[in-house]
């Protein structure tokens, strides 16, 4: 058994020399927000980049952008507590629904001309719809946000010893300064420099961990002999029959395909405009369709560098998880005290710092624009010149970012904060998801039945989160609680919107062109540019290689 000499409890003793790596990096980040100001002229500019950018440069932002504290601490924590299972979020529940983003759903978000995902709702659904959609979104985003600014101060508290809620407050303010300056493209920029910063921090972690516990077979027998994480699995589908189930994850085969593989991936992954809103930068419906196909291939090999830490970390100080002196969520800065020297320390400390913000940046710059577009101009002060709601744009991000602190200290209650992401989005996306995927399909849907479909799968996976709270035998774990909660979120919403789209009028057929399939025709080469049209930049040829690879990587850990 692999035991850690270290105490419990996380204190980095950084030197000079990561000290200079931290500077030089937030020099960049600075740098680059000020650069991205001159650039911003319009509102359009500051929200959307223009709709100017590359695919290879809104890819890497695609995946970078989801590289936050969810990815980085929340994915190392699952894989502390619940082994190769984590595998399923990547796998089953975020490549295929990045596929289906880019080959599907895509051409109806970037032909339509919307500014956003909420805006989609509203051409489909009409404005009730679109402002529970808005404000829900809203909510949700300034919750996220805690979760990035939380998962940031820790680190900050690590290296400093400054007490948590000045680090919350130094973090936030750091991050609302570059996106005040730049905006989307800002935060763009320094998402494709953070996803590199990201890997050079975390890959010599892993081979680090990797070498202190002699290699794959080392870390396999130490977990065998682990007290308190024994029961973990390195298969990804073990003990996952129905009627049978002794996974750690708590849930069968059938509620992981449907619940995190169908409705939560695919919700997260075509209805969050946190992270669709970097497609819709893009400069053309070409790369528009190829942004969530290329951050797939990245987002496939993401697990060699954040689970695998994880079950290290389980494999070494397992028994500091057991006796509740450490969270699941402190598994990797534990490593990085246990293993790293300086110099190396200051990379990998650089690399989560960077992850903190790329998500934070991410949420911040979305709800501005959702808050401004969405709700600012259309409903409250509709008809101002651009140059208003610019304005109000750099104004909201100021409030976001606040709010957002608020929302810190909430995320600081939960021990695994990809447990407390998973409920936000069974709450928020899964329903969302319904909504569209069926409105897309069927022409007759009204928007009534959006409206209240949409309500209905709110309502339903908040009241499988009560009985569970209440009753926590009801399920295997508040990991599989999420599952069944989206399952039973996007049941609802079929159900009543089917009911309430037998007693409602449709819209006419003439106002869905666009927004549903078969009605009108889609441009699929709109703004087409010299070399988009090479075989290798096919979207087609892209998803397919991704899925390929999905099924591939899988194989080892059946």
């Amino acid at each position: 058994m692999l035991l850690a000499d270290a105490s419990s409890g996380i204190r980095l003793s950084l030197s000079w020399v990561d000290y200079l790596m931290l500077f030089l990096y937030f020099a960049t980040v600075l740098a680059i927000g000020i650069a991205a100001k001159r650039k911003v002229k319009t509102s359009m500019d500051f929200f959307l980049s223009g709709r100017s950018m590359p695919a290879w440069i809104t890819g890497l932002a695609f995946v970078s952008a989801n590289l936050g504290a969810t990815e980085i601490l929340g994915m190392a924590a699952n894989g502390a507590e619940i082994g190769m299972a984590t595998l399923h979020y990547y796998i089953v529940g975020a490549v295929p629904a990045m596929v289906f983003l880019g080959l599907v759903m895509m051409p109806f978000y970037y032909g339509s001309k919307v500014r956003s995902v909420p805006q989609f709702m509203l051409r489909r659904f009409g404005k009730s719809a679109h402002v529970v959609n808005s404000i829900a979104f809203a909510v949700s985003n300034v919750l996220i946000a805690g979760i990035n600014l939380y998962a940031m101060a820790i680190i900050i508290e690590a290296m400093l010893g400054w007490p948590q809620w000045v680090a919350i407050i130094v973090s936030a303010g750091f991050v609302l300064l570059y996106i005040t300056l730049g905006g989307l493209s800002g935060a763009i920029y320094n998402e494709v420099m953070q996803f590199f910063v990201i890997i050079a921090g975390l890959v010599p972690l892993t081979i680090v961990g990797l070498h202190r516990v002699h290699g794959w077979s080392g870390l396999k027998e130490s977990l065998m002999h682990t007290e308190g994480v024994s029961r973990l699995h390195l298969s990804a589908w073990q003990g996952t029959g129905i009627g049978d189930v002794t996974n750690p994850i708590g849930a069968n085969w059938l509620a992981i395909v449907l619940g995190l593989g169908f409705v939560l991936g695919f919700g997260y992954w075509t209805t969050n405009f946190t992270e669709v809103q970097r497609a819709f930068s893009a400069k053309n419906m070409s790369a528009a369709r190829r942004t969530p196909l290329i951050g797939a291939f990245p987002k496939l090999f993401i697990p060699f560098i954040v689970v695998v830490p994880g079950l290290i970390a389980a494999a070494t100080v397992g028994n500091q998880f057991a006796d509740g002196s450490l969270t699941y969520n402190e598994a990797i800065p534990k490593l990085i005290q246990m293993y790293l020297p300086n110099g190396v320390l200051g990379v990998a400390v650089t690399g989560l710092m960077a992850s903190f913000m790329a998500g934070m940046a991410a949420n911040v710059s979305s709800f501005n624009t959702v808050f401004t577009y969405d709700i600012w101009q259309e409903y409250i002060k509709p008809k101002m010149p651009d140059d208003y709601y610019l304005s109000v744009g750099r104004w909201i991000t100021a409030i976001g970012v606040v709010v957002g602190i608020a929302t810190a200290f909430l995320a600081a209650q939960f021990g695994n904060i990809m447990t407390y992401m998973q409920t936000l989005f069974s709450f928020f996306n899964a329903p969302l998801f319904g909504v569209f995927i069926l409105g897309l399909l069927w022409k007759k849907m009204t928007p009534a039945a959006g409206l209240w479909g949409y309500i209905a799968g709110i309502v339903a996976p908040t009241i499988v989160w009560i009985a569970y709270l209440n009753n926590e035998s009801l399920f295997g774990s508040a990991t599989a609680e999420t599952m069944y909660g989206a399952i039973w979120s996007f049941v609802a919403v079929i159900v009543v919107s089917v009911v309430v789209t037998l007693f409602t009028k449709p819209k006419p057929v003439e106002e869905l062109k666009g927004l549903v399939y078969g009605i009108g025709t889609l441009d699929m080469k709109s703004d087409v540019v010299a070399g988009d049209a090479a075989w290798y930049r096919s979207p087609a040829l892209l998803g397919t290689g991704a899925l390929v690879l999905c099924v591939l990587l899988y194989l080892p850990f059946l």
